[in-house]
């Protein structure tokens, strides 16, 4: 036990929490825009997958070319997928007035099927990609030295406060999630605002998988998110749709994996209990974070 906890004040295990959290906090708070807009975006998860697999790609195709800067393309183009994906979820969900929670499933199934075609046809391998001779760099000292998604992730959450709490199109936004009829009759354009939180979401956990995949890795390899965007949601849920709650709540998420890492390396507990327990004390912590006040029209299709 005292061997854990030295463990736990290690640099070491100081950098591996902080790299637990990144993918959670981007990806959350992407979900944030999308859930504050009024669409329930369960698709995180594939979302993160697609934004993984485009960096990666996107890389290893410019490499030849443009050398050192192609994992900065890489980031670029894997956020554009995630965009792209986002935006597919949002002409289902919006336009077509489908079920939000079915078109998020169906992006996650999709995230579970197409990689490995893509891989197959691309490099003969339907679990990984090549290995990129230039990932992102890293910036800092000794241990603590972070891939730029690390520190473009702790801006974000400023930035999202800002945005959400200060600026009239989060006013517009809070205002559509919550009384759609009503924003539009303030002229709100209702559909737009949504479409761009959908895709704005799909943009951050998109760059999620990017972190993983080029940013903490050097190649995209199969199940890469290890379902980080179902507790990214649960951490959305968790920290009441705001930018600060999602914070804590994906610091506490981040921390109990790089606990369940560190925990691996002892015989303190059985080894399937260690990797189930960030998913066990999710679950735990959405049951005790009681009746969480959800944005009003969250899931609700707009008829106007």
């Amino acid at each position: 036990m005292e061997g854990l906890f030295a463990q736990l004040l290690t640099a070491a295990f100081l950098a591996t929490f902080i790299r637990s959290v990144v993918p959670l906090l981007l990806t959350a708070l992407g979900g944030l825009f999308s859930e504050r807009s009024g669409v329930v975006n369960i698709a995180l998860d594939g979302l993160i997958i697609f934004g993984a697999l485009g960096g990666a790609v996107i890389t290893k195709v410019l490499e030849p070319t443009l050398g050192p800067v192609s994992p900065w393309f890489g980031w670029l183009g894997g956020a554009l997928v995630g965009g792209i994906i986002a935006w597919i979820h949002a002409v289902v969900s919006i336009k077509y007035r489908a079920d939000q929670v079915i078109s998020g499933t169906a992006i996650n199934l999709l995230a579970s099927g197409v990689p490995p075609v893509i891989l197959t046809a691309l490099y003969g391998s339907s679990t990984e990609s090549p290995k990129v001779e230039t990932a992102l760099p890293l910036w800092g000292v000794g241990e603590l030295r972070f891939s730029p998604p690390v520190y473009f992730a702790f801006l974000v959450v400023a930035v999202t406060w800002y945005v959400l709490y200060r600026t009239p199109y989060g006013l517009r936004l809070r205002a559509t999630g919550e009384q759609p009829g009503a924003a539009a009759s303030m002229g709100i354009n209702v559909r737009r605002m949504r479409y761009s939180a959908v895709i704005l979401s799909g943009v951050l956990a998109g760059t999620a998988g990017v972190f993983l995949s080029i940013g903490n890795l050097d190649s995209y390899v199969r199940n890469i998110s290890a379902g980080g965007g179902f507790i990214a949601l649960a951490a959305l849920i968790f920290g009441q749709w705001k930018p600060l709650g999602v914070l804590g709540a994906t610091v506490l998420f981040g921390f109990l994996q790089a606990l369940s890492i560190a925990l691996g390396g002892t015989n303190l507990l059985p080894p399937t209990l260690v990797t189930a327990l960030p998913y066990l004390i999710t679950i735990l912590a959405l049951i005790f974070t009681g009746r969480s006040r959800a944005p009003r029209a969250l899931g609700r299709p707009y008829d106007g």
